[in-house]
């Protein structure tokens, strides 16, 4: 078996995880290995029933189109076999012995540990500068005991980060890097989206199959700012300004390999029941692990909701080559000023951050408003003075 193309641009994927041993009986279209690209994490099937051969390690690189096990189609299936495997998940294959040595806590040689030992001072309070951060014996004598150095075994464990979480790391620190971003705030009273959902939660679920949660009001609000705000509606590409006349919500969702942001394309066009049954089955597919690369693959803005972690106030990255991400928090009950009066209501911090390149300050206080003002008004701004008739009642 080959490696097979998980989307275009991607040259290499690393092993994550095999999910059956060397020399396993496999059937056909089985899940036999977890592969990481710099965008997902894909299931690996079998192409053929037979005893498989593992030829690489979890932790591997392997190019696309480079074998990665070979299946012998000959060989007879064992007797007393299920005919669905259950797929027991294999551990880890331990590094040989030098190899974990050099890695284990900065691990010093011999006559490194010895000086250390007779200096009273942990070998996890050295930075090594030997080969893979292995202490040398030139490290342990030029080591100084600090005061208050704690003594006795204290482990920690060391672990490769996976292929997805280190391009993360990197679109990360470029967003930071190579974008003028900012961030502005301001803040929603959510009392007139909790009614609606008060008053039509129910029937909502009944009719469309989905509860009416927060992020169809979110992505509706946000499509309304964007076709008023076009700047923030668009990216750079060398020195020119791409504008979309579409609207493709990238929706920040958790998954077992870390945050993922999957694509609700044309939400312009979108109802409510649309919206949440199609967050609700990219978030599924997300946590099961079976989000595809087309599906985060694109996208024109970018909504995170820190809120369902707790998150009171944030500053969101930039979800590069978009020029704007809009960071949802934690709804408090707060004491508030209404029509001169102290009122308790549920207020939502909203933070937009953004590339100042190509949004000035006047357009992103302005998007954040008109997001604002759609929460607080839904009826009229976003449901046409119809609520009913919007949630398709």
């Amino acid at each position: 078996m080959k490696v097979p193309s998980p989307g275009e641009s991607i040259t290499e994927v690393e092993i994550a995880d095999w999910l059956v041993q060397d020399g396993d009986y496999v059937e056909k279209d089985q899940a036999i290995a977890e592969v990481d690209s710099d965008k997902a994490t894909l299931e690996l099937p079998a192409e053929a029933s037979g005893t498989i051969t593992l030829q690489a390690e979890v932790g591997d690189a392997i190019a696309v189109g480079a074998v990665v096990c070979l299946i012998d189609t000959e060989a007879e299936k064992p007797a007393g076999a299920a005919t669905t495997p259950t797929v027991e998940k294999k551990e880890t294959p331990k590094a040989p012995k030098e190899e974990t040595e050099n890695y284990a806590a900065g691990a010093p040689s011999p006559a490194a540990k010895k000086i250390l030992d007779e200096k009273g001072i942990d070998v996890v309070s050295v930075q090594g500068t030997g080969r893979n951060g292995r202490i040398t014996k030139e490290d342990a004598v030029q080591a100084v005991p600090s005061m208050g150095t704690p003594t006795g075994d204290r482990p920690l464990q060391r672990k490769k980060m996976s292929l997805l979480r280190r391009k993360v790391a990197e679109r990360l620190v470029a967003a930071k890097s190579e974008t003028a971003m900012l961030t502005t705030f301001n803040e929603a009273d959510m009392s007139a989206i909790f009614d609606l959902r008060k008053e039509y939660k129910e029937n909502f679920q009944d009719k469309h199959g989905v509860g009416l949660g927060f992020m169809s009001f979110f992505t509706k609000a946000v499509v309304l700012a964007l076709q008023q705000f076009p700047d923030v509606n668009s990216m750079i590409d060398g020195n020119e300004q791409i504008l979309f006349d579409y609207c493709d919500i990238s929706v920040a969702v958790s998954g077992p390999k870390g945050l993922m942001v999957p694509v609700v394309r044309n939400a312009e066009n979108m109802s409510f029941s649309e919206i949440e049954n199609e967050i609700k089955a990219l978030a599924i597919r997300a946590r099961d692990g079976k989000i595809t690369v087309d599906e985060m693959t694109g996208g024109t803005f970018t909504i995170s909701n820190g809120g369902v972690f707790g998150s009171m106030l944030s500053t969101p990255i930039i979800n590069p080559p978009q020029s704007g991400i809009l960071g949802m928090h934690n709804i408090i009950q707060r004491p508030v000023a209404v029509d001169g009066k102290v009122e308790i209501r549920p207020m939502m911090y909203l933070a937009l951050s953004y590339d100042h390149r190509i949004i000035d300050g006047k357009e992103s206080v302005g998007f954040l408003v008109a997001v604002k003002e759609a929460l607080e008004d839904p009826i009229n701004l976003l449901m046409d003075g119809n609520a009913k008739k919007a949630l398709g009642m």
